[in-house]
């Protein structure tokens, strides 16, 4: 389970025995937020939350600023998008 991005106290990893659609965890202290990474036709959104709102909303906001190198960080993982 590599860490792929560090910020503002959040962790977004990307498990090596994930499945379909790309996606990343986000997790916190308080939450764990699972956002589907979407493509460059569509942006990022919130599959699953344990945790508070405020946190998703954050950990959307940051997948959604870093997009482009999330999924291409899955595709060096899985090879497929």
């Amino acid at each position: 389970m590599p860490t792929i991005l560090r910020k503002n106290g959040f962790r977004v990893v990307i498990y090596f025995d994930d499945h379909l659609p790309a996606h990343v965890h986000v997790m916190n202290a308080d939450s764990e937020v699972k956002i589907d990474l979407g493509s460059s036709a569509n942006p990022p959104q919130i599959i699953q939350l344990n945790g508070k709102r405020g946190d998703a909303v954050k950990a959307l906001e940051l997948v959604t600023a870093h997009q482009n190198e999330l999924l291409e960080a899955w595709r060096q993982i899985h090879g497929e998008i």
